[in-house]
C-alpha cells in the first residue's frame, strides 16, 4: 500500500514533523467547462494518508491531489499537544499557504470532515467546494443522552482520560488481533478488514510517543473548545458541498446525514449502500466516481 499513496514527504510545521504526500496529474483536465484543480483529502480519527490508497492514484490522474497526516496520526509527529479542531485547522491553512496557495477542494471523512468544515468557513479564500463523508457532531452527545445520565457519562470519560487508565488501554487496544475487531465495526462487510488495513492501523501506534499523544488526544476531546458547533458551521456554508454517507455506518446513523443536508440548500447528499464509516475505502471505485463526478458538475 506505501507504493500506492504517492510522493511521502515531511514537512515541520509549528516544530513538529508532519507527512504529507502528492501526485501531479499526467493529464490535467483543461477545457471550457472543466479545469484541473488541487485537492486535499484529509483522514479520519485513528487513520492517515494510507487510508487513502485506493482514492489518491484515481485522483491523481486528473488533479493535483494531496494527503495529508494530521498532527498525532499516522507518520506525523505523536506529539503531546493541546488538540482541538481549530488547531487542524491552523495545521492546513499553513500547508496550504506552503505548497498550493490557489482555491482547492477539501475532501475529508469523519473528523477529517469537520476539519474541512471548520476551514472552509474560517478560510474562505483556501475553500472554493467540500467532500464530507460520515461528518460527525461531538456536540449531539448531548443530545443524544438523556439528560439524567448526561453527568454519569461525563464521569465516566473524566475517568477514562486518565493517563494512568490510558496507556494501559492503548497498550491493549494497539495489538493486531484487538484492532481488527475494532475495524470490523467500522465496516459493513468484513472482507474490508484486510491484513494490510490492520497494517495501516498498527504502524503508527509503534511510533515513540504514541501513548502520549492518544493521552493528549482523549483529554483534548473533553474540552468544551474542542469542537465548533457543526449545524451552526453547516448553516452559513456558501460553497458547493458534497455530503456522502454509508448507509450501514455504526459509528454515526445515517439518520444525521438528512440532518445535516437540511441545514443548507448548498448541500447535496448522497447515500453509499452496503458501507460502513469509511465509504472511500470500503467502496473506492463507486465513491471515487461519485466525487470525480460531482466536481466536474461544480466545475461546468
Amino acid at each position: 500500500w506505501r507504493q500506492r499513496i504517492g510522493n511521502q514527504r515531511d514537512w515541520v510545521w509549528r516544530g513538529w514533523q508532519t507527512r504529507y504526500t502528492y501526485i501531479r496529474p499526467e493529464n490535467p483536465i483543461e477545457n471550457n467547462n472543466i479545469k484541473s484543480r488541487p485537492l486535499l483529502l484529509l483522514h479520519g480519527f485513528g487513520a492517515s494518508i494510507g487510508y487513502w490508497r485506493n482514492n489518491l492514484e484515481t485522483f491523481g490522474k486528473h488533479h493535483t491531489v494531496y494527503a495529508l497526516d494530521m498532527l498525532g496520526f499516522g507518520a506525523s509527529e505523536k506529539a503531546a499537544a493541546n488538540y482541538s479542531i481549530d488547531l487542524w485547522v491552523e495545521q492546513i491553512y499553513d500547508f496550504w499557504k506552503a505548497f498550493i496557495r490557489k482555491p482547492l477542494v477539501l475532501i475529508g471523512n469523519s473528523i477529517g470532515s469537520l476539519i474541512s468544515l471548520a476551514a472552509a468557513i474560517k478560510y474562505p479564500e483556501m475553500v472554493e467546494g467540500l467532500i464530507m463523508m460520515s461528518l460527525p457532531d461531538p456536540n449531539i452527545e448531548k443530545e443524544a443522552i438523556h439528560a439524567f445520565l448526561y453527568p454519569l457519562v461525563e464521569k465516566i470519560k473524566n475517568i477514562v482520560s486518565n493517563p494512568l487508565i490510558i496507556k494501559p488501554i492503548f497498550y491493549f487496544i494497539r495489538r493486531p488481533n484487538i484492532l481488527r475487531r475494532g475495524a470490523a465495526l467500522a465496516y459493513a462487510n468484513s472482507e474490508a478488514v484486510t491484513e494490510e488495513l490492520i497494517d495501516i492501523l498498527v504502524t503508527p501506534t509503534l511510533d515513540r510517543g504514541s501513548a502520549n499523544a492518544l493521552t493528549a488526544l482523549v483529554i483534548s476531546k473533553n474540552n468544551p473548545n474542542y469542537s465548533p458547533n457543526v449545524k451552526e458551521l453547516l448553516s452559513t456554508l456558501t460553497i458547493p458541498t458534497l455530503l456522502i454517507w454509508g448507509d450501514k455506518d455504526r459509528f454515526i446513523p445515517p439518520a444525521f446525514a438528512s440532518q445535516f443536508a437540511s441545514q443548507n440548500d448548498n448541500i447535496q447528499l448522497v447515500t453509499i449502500e452496503n458501507v460502513g464509516h469509511f465509504p472511500h475505502d470500503e467502496s473506492p471505485e463507486q465513491v471515487n466516481k461519485v466525487i470525480l463526478d460531482w466536481i466536474e458538475t461544480v466545475n461546468s
